[in-house]
């Protein structure tokens, strides 16, 4: 597999660093609750009503594994990727049927089999609570005052909601503390699988097109939400357009985008440059040659390890882009020149300077700190040093047992009244769980546990007990009975007094580690995070005051709003057309002899015949997406899906940082592909009645 570094339009992407909150492109990641009406209008002369953001917002899902999708039908039919979905294929496969490599199709809603551990959340309403949360802070509070303070009014006005509308109930942090808003949402529980396509053909090109375009994927997957053990009755989902987009077309795209750093200071985007993306892209790298080895060794090692495997093969090509970005100094100075605009603005003001002018020391400061202990709090508090499942069970068990005993509002996030049935939910799943694969991923963590931090350490002694690395993973894995799940149930019930009794060689580990792993916590909370929070809000605050209020914050996971053409590009004087075309994926095929990853499954080869092979399959625009809005639906003025996102282009991967039109895009598949697709080649004819395409 051969991946092209980013560096094609580094420089074109800096110029655009200095304008970053104009109205003259399609840039955004826009809350629903201040979306960019006079944006919109004054580009494409399209104003949204309240009625339209709030069907959208109502239609839109969010998977508690990282993606998006939609809601497509009144019987709660949700549309999402297939690489999105591939976690539950993998857990609801086995070694005699892999749904990942053979689709599924449910016959009937009878045989529409339940997810493991899936939660979806549909947003129901936004209420800004800044104003409570600040307060309860007390001016002049030290790091670990003010961080106890804003965990236990946010603990508490979660689960106030909670009480009061039964809807879970997240305090989202934007702008990086500039406001807290209290999104409430509709969790669906009960996810079962109606239809997805074979592997080869849904991430079809495999790496080498990974972040590529132009492409030919049918990234696609249906489930079905469940209430009561029926199909969820909604009020509000995306009617589909079988025409799909045209180029040229407005479109929006409602996703969950999940992380970017474009507000970043530039002492922050360089420890991202310099310790956080290094290091976490040295463990991905890694992990991949770990999982490659696991797989090669046999046809069922494949299969139980595949998911894993193309995590970390998509992880270590966004990651190198990214850093490639960062590297890059035309970028840095570009950020720099951005950051000294606003902060000589500042200082012109005697109030905001007052106000707002030490906030970038602030950050530089926490970051000192982030630096000491970063790696630590890497290993034993994230905890990259355990890399399996079940220490990851243990470690909740454990924590959740401390935890619960305390009030609500001094647990840690995670262990909230808010959180707990979520956490209990993935904690007592049914997956299955492979000896073989958690212990050959274990004994390479603790490797390098030993390479991290020293033979020498105390607790890396302890943790080995004497062993090495391979044999301890063993040990912990084989021993453990964690893998049974009606042992963590009564671990669970049994409280402290069952976790302290317990003589489960990963509980004890978990027990062992903890004590570090706490304190490395608070260290990070009080000392890093609380600061750079406070600084930031300061920092948001004064853009506020130069820029106005039309301000997007980064992303954070929480459902936003971005709009853009359907628009090809041009590359090397090359114009690169906004869509592909069906056949296109035959010629693909036989460019590359029909090898994997390039190899067509059998049901296309089949049907060929069958299909019109000039329909529009994959297509590129200029909407602003980022990891996290995978299987966000495209719509249009009507709101009607006409396709959905899957990736972007391998000018998008520093879109974390900066957003230019020029070449950057995100790559959806048509619904007119999709549709073909359903129609002549996977007979899907209830999926198809469902969307109300009929025959």
């Amino acid at each position: 597999m051969k991946f092209r570094p980013f560096v094609r339009n580094l420089a074109l992407l800096a110029a655009c660093l200095a304008a970053p909150f104009s109205t003259r492109s399609d840039e955004g990641m826009w809350l629903f609750n201040n979306p960019p009406v006079e944006a919109m209008k004054s580009r494409y002369g399209f104003e949204p009503s309240p009625a339209w953001l709030e069907h959208i917002q109502k239609s839109s899902v969010r998977f508690n594994n990282g993606g998006s999708g939609s809601l497509v039908s009144a019987d709660g039919l949700v549309f999402t990727n297939h690489h999105v979905a591939s976690d539950c294929l993998q857990k609801l496969s086995s070694a005699q049927r892999d749904y990942l490599k053979t689709g599924f199709s449910a016959g009937g809603r009878s045989e529409e089999p339940a997810c493991p551990d899936l939660e979806l959340n549909v947003l129901m309403s936004i209420e800004d609570v800044t104003g409570r949360v600040n307060a309860a802070v007390p001016a002049g509070a030290g790091g670990a005052e003010a961080e106890r303070a804003r965990r236990a009014i946010i603990n508490t006005i979660e689960k106030e909601s909670l009480d009061k509308t039964g809807l879970r109930s997240d305090v989202v942090t934007l702008y990086d503390g500039g406001r807290y808003h209290l999104y409430r949402y509709k969790k669906y529980t009960d996810v079962r699988l109606v239809f997805a396509p074979e592997k080869a053909i849904a991430f079809f090109g495999g790496d080498p097109d990974n972040f590529e375009y132009p492409r030919y994927d049918l990234d696609i997957t249906f489930f079905r939400a469940y209430e009561n053990g029926r199909p969820a009755k909604v009020e509000h989902f995306l009617k589909w357009n079988p025409q799909g987009a045209r180029e040229g077309e407005l479109i929006f795209v409602s996703g969950h985008p999940g992380r970017t750093d474009r507000l970043d200071t530039v002492n922050d985007l360089e420890f991202l440059r310099d310790v956080a993306n290094p290091l976490s892209l040295n463990v991905i790298r890694r992990r991949e040659v770990m999982a490659r080895a696991f797989s090669e060794r046999s046809m069922e090692n494949a299969r139980r390890a595949e998911d894993e495997l193309f995590s970390y093969q998509n992880s270590r090509k966004a990651r190198l882009g990214m850093l490639a970005g960062l590297q890059d100094p035309s970028i840095m100075n570009r950020k720099r020149t951005e950051e000294n605009q606003l902060r000589e603005a500042v200082r012109k003001s005697a109030e905001l300077q007052g106000s707002y002018g030490d906030a970038w020391d602030r950050v530089a400061a926490a970051n000192r700190v982030q630096k000491e202990i970063y790696g630590a709090h890497y290993l034993w508090e994230r905890p990259q040093a355990f890399n399996t499942q079940l220490f990851e069970i243990a470690r909740d068990l454990v924590r959740m047992a401390e935890e619960t005993r305390k009030p609500n509002a001094e647990r840690l996030r995670e262990y909230s009244e808010n959180a707990l049935p979520s956490l209990q939910q993935a904690l007592f799943s049914e997956a299955p769980v492979y000896d073989d694969l958690e212990a050959a991923k274990l004994a390479d963590s603790l490797g390098m546990m030993v390479e991290m931090a020293g033979a020498g350490d105390p607790l890396v002694k302890q943790v080995l007990a004497g062993k090495s690395p391979q044999e301890r993973a063993v040990e912990l894995i084989q021993g453990t009975r964690l893998k049974d799940v009606s042992v963590r149930k009564k671990l669970a019930a049994g409280g402290q007094a069952a976790i302290e009794a317990s003589d489960d060689p990963m509980i004890r580990l978990a027990r062992l580690v903890d004590p570090a792993a706490r304190k490395l916590r608070a260290a990070m909370e009080q000392k890093v995070e609380e600061p750079k929070r406070q600084a930031y809000a300061k920092l948001a605050a004064a853009r506020f005051a130069i820029y106005g209020t039309k301000v997007y914050p980064d992303a954070t996971f929480t459902l936003r709003l971005s709009f853009g053409q359907a628009k090809g590009y041009v590359e090397g004087g090359r114009r690169i057309p906004w869509t592909t075309r069906m056949g296109g994926a035959y010629q693909h095929a036989a460019e590359h002899q029909n090898r994997e990853p390039f190899q067509l499954p059998e049901s296309w080869t089949r049907n060929k015949d069958r299909l019109d092979l000039n329909t529009p399959f994959n297509f590129v625009s200029t909407a602003d997406i980022i990891g996290g809005n995978s299987g966000s639906p495209v719509v249009n003025r009507a709101g009607e899906v006409v396709g959905i996102i899957f990736d972007g282009n391998i000018y998008s991967l520093v879109l974390d940082f900066a957003y230019t039109e020029e070449r950057a895009r995100a790559v959806s598949v048509h619904s007119a592909g999709i549709t073909e697709a359903l129609r002549k080649i996977y007979d899907a004819r209830q999926v198809l009645s469902e969307l109300g395409v009929g025959k």
